[in-house]
């Protein structure tokens, strides 16, 4: 792997996040501070720099509810 394919990772990695943490705030009527703590707490942040790969290829419905459930499973609200 090339450092320009590396960099090019890295900056969809960036733009995932930084688009289903809005879209998980707006499934869960949070503004964009309370989700990131939410999913810091829980461990979704976590879960979406493990998984960040798998879930930008799902429909971002689904990589929501998946992150909540992994939220759910460490001990956030269901």
């Amino acid at each position: 792997m090339n450092i320009q394919q590396l960099d090019e990772d890295k900056r969809d990695k960036i733009r995932f996040i930084s688009f289903i943490i809005p879209k998980f705030a707006d499934e869960y009527k949070m503004n964009k501070q309370e989700a990131y703590r939410y999913l810091k707490k829980y461990g979704g942040i976590d879960f979406i720099f493990k998984y960040w790969w798998t879930l930008h290829v799902d429909n971002p419905f689904w990589s929501v509810r998946e992150i909540h459930e992994v939220c759910h499973e460490n001990g956030g609200l269901k």
